[in-house]
């Protein structure tokens, strides 16, 4: 859009100004059906004459407002240049946000309307979610930088929705392996057995303003997949209180990991020697006092003190003698013998046997592909590597593609032509990589796919030798064993790297080099994101590497020793609900999370915490002390809307004095400006307020 302002009319303050639209954008959208947005800018703006003809817009009236309806046009030129289109609400918001900024209100920022309008948080289903104002951008920015945010304000203002696109946003990118909902069920004292029904059915009227906005954001066939996977939690905040703890905890089934909590007898679950076995029991524990045992490679879990673990000691191993159990708390505060760690866990005795699935690409391929190809997808897939070896091996690997050098250490993947094709036939590269969701990652945003990942013992291991004869290597030193060393910039790789190597029967531990500092390559670029090292050491028997320089060098050393995992922590870890199983298997154990071998906390989850007002101070502290790693908690709630018992105090009213000042905590204020519902929806709260400031309420 062109402006051409003009002199003054002679009126003291009265300007002039011209706006011309371009001829891409017709006037109906710019003016609305039936000039429906022209009427709500004349209303706005009532001292001011707003005139059309064509594709010119000319505004006469005061300099003041005659600046600011310059700055609307301008504002929905660029939500328009995105595709959006202006709607009634959104051009008065825009005017709203506008006349804040002229008045200097705190509440006015750098955020301009068309950044507001424009941010998508998640696409699903055919429509954009979007914040709509300027403090629910505030709102959704704070939930990207902050750990625990709560939005409090009155109905209507979105702070559900928008956390849980947020939550949604953040399990599709992988940022969490699950998210957690819950409100606190009031109306029935969180006692709902008198209800008739099923549990489910019980709880059902409480819920289901999160199961309808879950149906908004997924598809829903997928969502009844992910709740018995336990991807997805909805549930009562009483049915909450052991969530973080043992209850939940992962265990390795032949479908993947499932929470303990959710086996029944007759499942199966994979025990020590990678095959399946069937659950005999299960004894729920009721409340216990919590530790969490980690080991020296970072793998760690959660289990009460009375917990039952196999171990053995070096003067076990010396003397021969086998295997002990004992109880954690017995192992308290004697985890050390002459600074070494005392303690040494069972390792699995054979890769983890999982159902073989059907993949679109060699998995060897695809690994030398993660570590030194280019899957971009803006130009033809590459790989780039020294090692003519892995050149041939890739090309035998990919039938249909011919792997072309193009220059120094580049080579191109093309399609390989019959007679009679088209040139718009996709390469065979480029098809399977959109196929398994990685065209378009970079160095630092690659992963394994699951279909790999949950596949057949010499599938992952196909992966694993593919990774790391593309970015890995033997590490030797003298009078010691040989360790596998794997670099990669992609935090989720590194996971995945982690995860293949413990379900064939290693151990892996990781290291962060930060790109700040770091000297520079061979390239001499400078390194943009932080390296992830992680050192490997797998049994007898498993052979990484297929490259013949790599595997020599790997052999001449001895290979890599034998892999052992010690305990190396026992914390307390609060008092929580567990449940405890019994397995088939012969020595009792069975693979739980980071694939340790055990006798039997809302980490890596997105929490989201409704109608909060409802909640008592106890109830608020035992849900923002469930954090667990990685996780992230959105509370919402109004405390114009409290409905608790008489006499009850609400724990979302005194929680921002008790947690004010606290790093990584924030609290968003939402207002009636900020209602997306109907119109009155925002007066009708003005006009309550209103009333509760007359009568000192």
């Amino acid at each position: 859009m062109t402006q051409t302002p003009t002199a003054p009319n002679g009126a003291p303050g009265e300007a002039r100004a011209h706006f011309t639209v371009p001829a891409k954008h017709p006037m109906v959208t710019v003016l609305g059906s039936g000039d429906a947005l022209l009427r709500v800018i004349e209303k706005a703006f009532p001292k001011a004459d707003i005139h059309v003809r064509g594709n010119q817009v000319s505004a006469a009236g005061e300099a003041s407002e005659v600046a600011l309806i310059q700055r609307l046009f301008d504002e929905m030129m660029l939500v328009l240049r995105t595709g959006q289109p202006m709607t009634e609400d959104a051009v008065e918001r825009s005017i709203a946000m506008l006349r804040a900024s002229e008045n200097g209100s705190a509440e006015a920022g750098q955020e301009t309307p068309a950044e507001v309008l424009t941010q998508n948080i998640l696409s699903s289903r055919g429509r954009t979610i979007r914040p709509k104002t300027l403090n629910q951008k505030r709102y959704v920015d704070a939930i990207d930088k902050h750990t625990i945010v709560f939005g409090i304000g009155p109905a209507g203002t979105g702070k559900t929705y928008l956390a849980m696109a947020k939550a949604v946003q953040a399990l599709q990118s992988k940022q969490v392996t699950r998210i957690i909902l819950t409100r606190p069920a009031v109306e029935a004292g969180e006692r709902l057995g008198f209800l008739p029904g099923t549990l489910y059915e019980k709880i059902d009227p409480y819920l289901r303003p999160l199961y309808d906005a879950l149906h908004d954001m997924l598809d829903p066939d997928s969502i009844p997949k992910l709740m018995a996977a336990g991807t997805i939690e909805v549930a009562p905040l009483a049915y909450m209180r052991g969530r973080a703890q043992p209850v939940f905890t992962n265990v390795l089934t032949p479908d993947g990991w499932r929470p303990i909590g959710d086996l029944q007898v007759g499942d199966l679950v994979i025990g020590s020697s990678g095959e399946p076995t069937p659950v005999l029991g299960v004894y729920p524990q009721g409340e216990k006092d919590m530790y969490r045992v980690s080991a020296q490679d970072g793998s760690w879990t959660l289990c009460c003190g009375e917990h039952l673990w196999t171990v053995r000691t070096a003067s076990d191993k010396r003397r021969d003698k086998p295997w002990r159990v004992l109880e954690t708390q017995e192992m308290i505060g004697n985890l050390r013998a002459a600074h070494a760690r005392r303690y040494e866990l069972p390792l699995l005795t054979a890769p983890v046997a999982l159902p073989a699935r059907e993949v679109p690409m060699d998995p060897y391929a695809l690994g030398l592909l993660l570590g030194d190809g280019c899957l971009t997808g803006s130009t033809t897939p590459s790989f780039s590597s020294e090692d003519l070896e892995l050149v041939d091996a890739l090309a035998a690997a990919l039938p249909g593609v011919a792997v072309r050098a193009k220059g120094g250490p580049d080579h191109v993947l093309n399609r390989v032509a019959s007679p009679g094709d088209v040139v718009t036939l996709e390469n065979p590269v480029t098809g399977m990589l959109r196929q398994l969701d990685l065209l378009g990652t970079r160095s630092h945003s690659t992963f394994v796919p699951d279909d790999y990942l949950f596949n057949s013992a010499e599938v992952r291991l196909a992966v694993l030798q593919g990774l790391l004869d593309s970015d890995g290597g033997p590490v030797t030193q003298a009078d010691r064993t040989c360790r596998i060393q794997y670099s990669t910039a992609s935090t989720v790789l590194r996971d995945d790297v982690i995860a293949l190597v413990q379900s064939l029967g290693g151990v892996a531990s990781t290291r962060r080099r930060p790109a700040e500092g770091r000297p520079r390559g061979t390239a001499g670029g400078k390194h943009r994101y932080d390296a992830h090292v992680v050192d490997i050491r797998l049994p007898e028997g498993i052979e990484p590497f297929r490259l013949d320089r790599k595997r020599n060098a790997y052999d001449a050393a001895g290979g890599g020793g034998r892999p052992m995992r010690f305990i190396d922590s026992i914390e307390p870890a609060g008092r929580e609900e567990a449940v405890c199983i019994q397995v088939a298997a012969e020595d009792s154990l069975y693979v739980t999370q980071d694939y340790l071998l055990t006798h039997n906390t809302l980490n890596d989850a997105f929490i989201i915490l409704d109608e909060a007002q409802n909640t008592n101070p106890e109830q608020m502290k035992m849900f923002l002390t469930r954090l667990g790693f990685e996780s992230k908690i959105v509370i919402t709630g109004d405390v114009t809307q409290v409905d608790l018992p008489g006499g009850t105090k609400s724990g979302l009213r005194e929680v921002r004095d008790i947690l004010d000042g606290v790093p990584d905590v924030h609290f968003s204020m939402l207002t009636s400006q900020d209602v997306v519902r109907h119109k009155l929806v925002g007066r009708i709260v003005d006009a309550y307020e209103q009333y509760d400031s007359r009568n000192g309420k």
